[in-house]
């Protein structure tokens, strides 16, 4: 049983800075992978932003050099920095984990059905 608190979600302007965590009930340092994926009305959940067991971590083009994934294992957080952040950024966003590092392998860049466990979602909104 894995289970994952978003937090942090808001309201900003164009142009500015939210950061994100995730608080997980299990090891983080025991997880293959865990990211961040967003979800607007009408359409697909897509990966945001990934990291892995060894603290690599993987980016969707709308996402680099602006946002940034980090995870504090010391206390089982996970975290998206955001940056300029534009409209198109507005979106739920999730924090996810697929399984043991023991069991699973590969990119962590991969779609949402590839994951497992999810949090219930913060609402990020961007406004000008």
């Amino acid at each position: 049983q894995v289970q994952l608190v978003e937090s942090g979600g808001g309201s900003v302007q164009a142009g500015g800075s939210l950061t994100l965590s995730c608080a997980a009930s299990t090891d983080t340092s025991r997880r293959y992978c865990m990211g961040w994926f967003r979800q607007t009305p009408g359409k697909e959940r897509e990966v945001v932003a990934t990291i892995d067991k060894d603290s690599d971590t993987g980016y969707a083009d709308s996402a680099k050099g602006r946002f940034t994934i980090s995870k504090h294992n010391e206390n089982n957080t996970l975290y998206l920095q955001m940056s300029s952040l534009k409209g198109e950024d507005t979106a739920v966003y999730y924090c996810a984990t697929d399984g043991l590092l023991d069991y699973c392998e590969g990119s962590c860049v991969r779609a949402a059905d590839q994951y497992n466990y999810w949090g219930q979602g913060t609402q990020v909104t961007v406004s000008s």
